[in-house]
């Protein structure tokens, strides 16, 4: 029998994790303490057990000594079986997360016993409230799904319940989360679920997760655009299932959309003399753009109901023989009833009064921004058509420019892009087909045929980024090298559609804009000490101000020069570094010779070509004339011995070879 009980001693001191028994009498107090008790909170059996005092309770966290007090009375009341969480103080200061199984009875003598297990979880704590940190600072909707055809939500997170903003099931109403659940393609618009699938097809098919932005349809009808990743995993079934996690970027894409929106209303504004813009969803039309004209003048800017613009624009303005067809063109426009041929935007020419009281041809267009809001832009025609520039001897792509440019003859290029991606191009200046690098009989060539963008822009300075997000934004600048006077202009971009749409194809015309090379030079400083970082990244610097290089071509020349520390390099030497998988050629020396004259101009705008010196073709830079970080280094002086710092020019791998050269230096 003895044996037996030194046993179960046993095994309540070290078997069974921090057990120990209270006495339920006021005063509340421990009647045994286990070594393994002791050891839990690092203390003596003396400092934990005492006849007058609650010793244990005073290792309680002063933050949870409320919920244990409570936890006593609760558990003293009756014979039964409770269990709590909160935080003791060890003796040496540290804080312990445990959970404390505490199970009462009455004794023989009528006093009622406690005794407790406790469980340590420190650990299991420490990552919940990690997790719980991470969904209060970064909240993330979570989703998983089945990988059906039509997938149905197995779980779905509060956040993405509030994102979605899923209403509270009330008695008699319908549970609209339910019914989300059995298909999520309920949560996607129409025009996004293609895309959507075709996502999800390659998630399954590729075992690859992806990431990006896609919009969502809440519950209440509204629209919210999220950014997240969809992968596939195995459920702990045993099936595949897709799961979702994603932020609402809904405040960030709208801002980003006004923006593009405002951006490509000033390129429009560019080309056309009046743009309106028409809100289907509110019936209402507003004037963004007059020109100053004073019929138009008192509501710009201003949103009227569409029946009352019609009065106050077209009754006043359009001539009685255009009027009836005039307002039928826009009521079909705002019913959807407008169809239009070749899928191109819904266009109008008619007469009405100028703003000098004249009657004048006008032209009109409708570009689509969104869903439910439309540019009305339209342009005075020209009395005398003089756009035979813009003609090209195939009468259909000649028609499809006069429907394009409406007339407007100071275009540079033109070309379509179809709702697949290929491109047509239909028109172009002679010098401007050097942009996209093509002669002028290849220019031709491709006209007989559609490229993919990709291939179509592939030999262009500019890089295939750009022509995709003319093709998001509808408007676009980039630099364009002018063959014959030899310098660099700025021609902007417009498409005949804002925004893709999968039925039709969009228009695209480049035309000149307005150069900022003067106004640049007048923020220039007046003592342009030139300051070059080799040291890491290459950059270029006129005082404080840094040269922004448009062509890549040429800040990596320059970079070539300055490593050459003074001395020539030869159009040779330099397409070989430029270059390093293609021969010298006819080809490669043509494009050398644009570098290096877009490399000059540069320098020109920023009044410091004096720093380049050229004879018979070789090139270099007079290490006199700048500021180098490179060749302080070299120099040997005292205060320039800690500027190397194991990089040097990182952006261009032929520059490993000075690398190793400076890293041994460093050595000796």
């Amino acid at each position: 029998m003895n044996n037996t009980l030194n046993n179960t001693e046993n095994i309540l001191d070290t078997k069974i994790s921090g057990f120990h028994q209270y006495i339920l009498e006021k005063p509340f107090r421990l009647s045994f303490v286990s070594k393994n008790l002791c050891n839990m909170l690092g203390k003596d059996i003396s400092e934990l057990q005492s006849e007058k005092h609650d010793l244990y309770a005073l290792c309680v966290h002063p933050a949870d000594q409320e919920k244990y007090t409570d936890f006593l009375q609760r558990i003293s009341v009756k014979e039964q079986t409770l269990s709590t969480e909160y935080r003791l103080i060890k003796k040496d200061g540290s804080v312990i997360f445990v959970k404390d199984c505490f199970t009462t009875e009455i004794s023989e003598s009528g006093t009622m016993i406690g005794s407790s297990v406790l469980t340590d979880i420190t650990d299991i704590k420490n990552e919940n409230n990690d997790l719980h940190f991470l969904n209060e600072t970064i909240p993330c909707g979570f989703m998983k799904y089945t990988c059906e055809k039509q997938p149905r939500v197995t779980y779905i997170n509060k956040k993405m319940i509030d994102i979605l903003r899923f209403p509270e099931v009330k008695d008699g109403e319908m549970d609209y989360l339910e019914l989300y659940k059995s298909n999520i393609f309920l949560m996607i618009p129409m025009e996004e679920r293609r895309r959507f699938s075709k996502y999800l097809n390659r998630v399954y098919s590729s075992d690859v997760p992806i990431a990006g932005e896609i919009t969502l349809l809440r519950c209440d009808g509204t629209r919210a655009h999220i950014f997240g990743w969809v992968t596939k995993t195995i459920n702990e079934h045993g099936k595949a299932e897709f799961q979702t996690v994603c932020m609402d970027v809904t405040d960030r894409h709208q801002k980003r959309k006004n923006t593009e929106t405002q951006r490509y209303l000033k390129a429009l504004t560019d080309v056309y003399d009046k743009i309106f813009e028409f809100n289907i969803d509110s019936n209402t039309v507003k004037c963004l753009h007059s020109n100053g004209s004073p019929k138009f003048k008192h509501f710009e800017d201003i949103a009227i109901q569409i029946e009352d613009a019609y009065d106050k624009w077209i009754r006043e303005t359009v001539v009685p023989e255009d009027r009836e067809r005039v307002l039928a063109f826009f009521r079909d426009f705002c019913q959807k009833k407008l169809t239009t041929q070749n899928n191109q935007p819904p266009m109008i020419e008619y007469t009405a009064q100028s703003s000098s009281g004249e009657n004048r041809k006008y032209k009109g267009v409708f570009i689509k921004v969104d869903d439910s809001v439309s540019f009305y832009c339209c342009r005075t025609m020209p009395n005398t058509v003089d756009a035979n520039v813009l003609m090209t001897e195939n009468s259909i792509l000649r028609e499809n420019m006069k429907e394009l440019v409406m007339r407007f003859t100071d275009g540079l290029a033109a070309f379509e892009v179809t709702a697949d991606g290929l491109v047509k191009p239909l028109f172009a200046n002679d010098n401007v087909c050097e942009f996209f690098g093509y002669t002028k009989d290849e220019w031709i060539s491709l006209m007989e045929k559609a490229t993919p963008l990709e291939n179509f822009v592939a030999y262009s300075d500019t890089a295939y980024e750009d022509f995709a997000e003319l093709l998001r934004n509808g408007e676009a600048e980039f630099t364009y090298f002018d063959c014959k006077s030899e310098k660099e202009r700025k021609i902007k971009a417009i498409c005949s559609h804002k925004e893709a749409n999968v039925m039709n194809s969009r228009y695209v015309m480049l035309y000149y804009a307005e150069s900022t090379d003067q106004k640049q030079k007048e923020n220039l400083p007046e003592n342009r000490t030139v300051s070059i970082r080799t040291f890491g990244y290459f950059d270029v610097f006129v005082g404080d101000i840094p040269i922004a290089f448009r062509n890549k071509k040429a800040k990596e020349l320059f970079a070539l020069l300055v490593d050459r520390k003074g001395g020539y390099v030869s159009s040779e030497e330099a397409i070989g570094f430029l270059w390093e998988d293609e021969p010298t050629s006819t080809v490669t020396l043509s494009r050398y010779r644009k570098v290096a004259l877009r490399l000059k101009n540069t320098l020109e705008e920023y009044g410091i070509s004096d720093i380049i010196e050229t004879v018979d073709g070789k090139r270099r830079v007079i290490p006199e004339k700048v500021q180098c970080d490179l060749y302080n280094y070299l120099s040997g002086k005292e205060e320039y011995s800690q500027l190397f710092k194991g990089s040097y020019l990182t952006n261009y791998s032929w520059a490993e070879t000075t690398l190793g050269e400076l890293s041994n230096r460093d050595l000796i």
